[in-house]
């Protein structure tokens, strides 16, 4: 799986996606835009304790917040 904050060529612990923040990443936030996105597609930010509940309620306030998970149990999750 490639997460925001990660990528395939160096491996690394996923880090938040909050602007210069560059704590671990310990929550996934699904999010979709509905005037871009098919209902079923799942974008996602990464936050650190710190930042989850501000990028929660940025994504909340414009109506795109689907889902907030926990990065373990997003990575083991079959379907992702």
């Amino acid at each position: 799986m490639n997460l925001p904050g990660t990528s395939p060529e160096q491996p690394s612990i996923p880090q938040c996606s909050a602007k210069g923040c560059r704590a671990d990443a310990v929550w996934v936030l699904a999010w979709n835009n509905p005037k871009l996105h098919t209902p079923e597609r799942r974008k996602t930010w990464l936050a650190c304790e710190e930042h989850r509940e501000h990028l929660s309620k940025f994504l909340g306030v414009r109506g795109f917040l689907k889902d907030v998970v926990g990065l373990e149990e997003w990575e083991s999750a079959p379907d992702r």
